[in-house]
C-alpha cells in the first residue's frame, strides 16, 4: 500500500506589528491528510507555536510560501513528532481497510 502524505497550511495567526515588522506569524495551524489511491484517507490537525527569533531573517507575510511554513512546523514538531504523525494517518487508512471494530446493523432491525 501506498500512502500519499500531505502537510498543508490552514492559518498563520500573526502580530499585526512586532519587531518593527508587520504581520508577524506566531502560531501555524497545520493538516496532515494521507490519501492511499483507494478512496481511504486519514488526518490530523494541529498547531505549533513558531519562536520569534530576532536574529533571524525575516520574510515578508506576502513572500511566505506554503512549503516554506511546512518546514517550520516539522522542525518545530521534530522528526520524532512527525513520523509519529504520519504513522497515525497510516493506521487510520488500515483500520478503513480492516476495522478493528465494527458497527453491524441491529439485528431487530428490518432493512
Amino acid at each position: 500500500m501506498t500512502i500519499t502524505n500531505n502537510w498543508a497550511v490552514q492559518q498563520m495567526d500573526c502580530y499585526p506589528e512586532y519587531g518593527g515588522q508587520s504581520d508577524v506569524v506566531f502560531t501555524v495551524h497545520w493538516t496532515l491528510t494521507a490519501t492511499d489511491g483507494d478512496g481511504h484517507t486519514g488526518s490530523v490537525y494541529g498547531s505549533v507555536g513558531v519562536t520569534l527569533d530576532d536574529g533571524a531573517t525575516y520574510t515578508p507575510y506576502a513572500d511566505l510560501t506554503q512549503a516554506q511554513v511546512i518546514g517550520w512546523v516539522q522542525s518545530t514538531l521534530g522528526a520524532e513528532q512527525v513520523a509519529s504523525y504520519e504513522a497515525n494517518v497510516a493506521q487510520q487508512i488500515a483500520e478503513q481497510i480492516d476495522p478493528v471494530v465494527v458497527s453491524p446493523p441491529l439485528p431487530w432491525a428490518t432493512t
